[in-house]
C-alpha cells in the first residue's frame, strides 16, 4: 500500500507522507498537542453549518474518516464531529466532500509541484501528457 500511494505521489505530484501507527488512540491523543482533530460521521454537526469556523482554524488539523465500525471513543477524543451528510456515505465521498467546502472548491484548479504526469482536458478521449521535471 505504501508503495502504490508513493507512486501515486510521484506520477501526480504534491507532496505527501504516510506513517504506520499501531494505536490510532496514541496517534489522536499526541495530535491533539499541536493540532485540531476532526472526526467526519453521519452523526456530527452539519457540515454546512461548521464550515466557516472549521476554514478559520490555525492549527494543522487532522482528518479522521469514521466508518461502520468506528471506536466510540472517537466522538469524545475529537475536537469536532461533522456530518457530510445524515445519510449513509462512503468514507472516501466523505472525505472528498470535506476538503472541496474547506477549501472552498479551490482545489479543481490545482497544479501538484513535481507532476510527472498530466491530463489534459478532453470532452470525450483520454489524454495525458508526461513532463520532464515536473510542473
Amino acid at each position: 500500500m505504501e508503495g502504490s500511494i508513493r507512486g501515486v505521489a510521484s506520477d501526480w505530484g504534491g507532496g505527501f507522507d504516510l506513517d504506520y501507527a499501531e494505536s490510532w488512540r496514541r496517534v489522536v491523543v499526541d495530535w491533539k498537542r499541536r493540532g485540531t482533530v476532526v472526526h467526519l460521521t453521519m452523526y456530527g454537526l452539519p457540515l454546512q453549518d461548521v464550515v466557516t469556523s472549521l476554514r478559520g482554524i490555525a492549527s494543522d488539523v487532522l482528518v479522521v474518516v469514521g466508518g461502520a465500525k468506528v471506536p466510540g471513543d472517537i466522538f469524545d477524543l475529537a475536537d469536532w464531529n461533522v456530518a457530510v451528510t445524515s445519510q449513509p456515505h462512503s468514507e472516501v465521498s466523505a472525505l472528498a466532500v470535506f476538503l472541496h467546502e474547506l477549501r472552498g472548491g479551490e482545489e479543481l484548479d490545482a497544479e501538484f509541484e513535481g507532476a510527472r504526469l498530466h491530463v489534459v482536458p478532453r470532452a470525450h478521449s483520454k489524454e495525458v501528457v508526461e513532463r520532464h521535471g515536473g510542473v
